[in-house]
């Protein structure tokens, strides 16, 4: 359980907003399979405003059964910030709303957004001062442990500036913008702006296994993390998770059959929500199709064959064809 603001959340893991990934199917896969607190796919301020509005809301489409969930919120702009964050609330229930300065990506940064705020904290914190003054929400930030080189020091320096100017909460992707997703993390960062603040701080990168979720709270002290790439394909990490940390039991392998049949599931709520052109929404299923395929014997294999179905039904054929030697029959 986690304070943010005065908003309780019932738990200390939280689902990332992964743009392209976290979709309402996702989400409801994972809490399914035990994920209590999840992300919406991160918004551009500009294209809420200004966008389709039909896009819009298929991002923050959601159900009753999705929820607690958060929105987070991309640019640099205050008042476009602001305008995006009141369009979000206009549309959704949310427990608090994140401003993202940690996405790395080379569009992302050509705005001068996502992780360029690093490099302009006073914007950063102006943004922050803007949004805490009129939402009704707690706001919250997402951070990287500096732009082309780790600064342990000065990501201290901005964490306790985002507190002054109003963040409830601070997650901490323990790369650079420069390593994007690769190398190792910098637990040492993380643990550094945790001792540098009094809001709860999450931990971010590489939460691949229960003891990489175990080395993240033990090594940083952080109040909790935040797990991305490892839920994809994985919907039950996050209660595998918590049953080791709190329970100290590790739960048995999922087993092949049970993977299929959640791989069916989770393309039957694609089939359902996903709004797209129909080549659009056949090439997301493959993708979330090769999310589970991950490991499977004679994966290159199936891989060619996956690549080849452009439907729904196709594809709920190739799964029921699949046997545990990996081979379709």
């Amino acid at each position: 359980m986690v304070k943010i603001g005065s908003t309780t959340i019932p738990t200390k893991i939280f689902l990332a907003p992964m743009a392209g990934c976290s979709d309402l199917s996702f989400r409801l896969i994972a809490r399914e399979h035990g994920a209590k607190f999840c992300f919406f796919e991160m918004v551009d301020c500009n294209s809420i405003t200004y966008g389709p509005k039909r896009k819009v809301r298929s991002i923050l489409r959601t159900t009753e059964e999705d929820a607690p969930i958060a929105a987070q919120l991309l640019g640099r702009n205050p008042d476009a910030m602001l305008r995006g964050a009141k369009e979000i609330l206009s549309i959704v229930k949310v427990s608090f709303l994140d401003i993202n300065a940690a996405c790395p990506a080379k569009k992302v940064i050509k705005k001068r957004a996502g992780s360029y705020l690093l490099k302009d904290p006073q914007e950063l914190c102006g943004i922050l001062k803007t949004l805490t003054a009129a939402l009704p929400v707690p706001v919250t930030v997402k951070i990287r442990t500096g732009y082309d080189e780790p600064d342990i020091k000065g990501i201290a320096g901005l964490a306790k500036n985002c507190e002054k100017s109003g963040a409830k909460a601070l997650f901490v992707h323990g790369r650079t913008r420069l390593q994007g997703y690769m190398g190792e993390v910098d637990y040492r960062a993380i643990k550094a702006v945790k001792e540098s603040v009094n809001i709860p701080v999450f931990g971010s990168g590489n939460i691949f296994s229960l003891t990489l979720a175990k080395k993240m709270l033990d090594e940083t002290g952080c109040d909790g993390i935040l797990v991305a790439r490892g839920a994809l394909g994985n919907p039950w990490i996050i209660k595998q998770i918590e049953d080791f940390l709190f329970n100290g039991r590790l739960d048995p392998l999922i087993d092949f059959e049970t993977k299929k049949n959640v791989l069916k599931k989770h393309l039957a709520y694609m089939e359902r929500f996903k709004e797209s052109t129909p080549s659009g929404k056949a090439g997301h299923m493959r993708k979330v199709m090769l999310w589970y395929l991950r490991g499977f014997p004679k994966a290159s294999r199936i891989r060619e064959k996956v690549s080849l179905v452009n439907s729904y039904e196709k594809m709920i054929e190739l799964i029921g064809q699949l046997k545990n030697g990996g081979r379709g029959e």
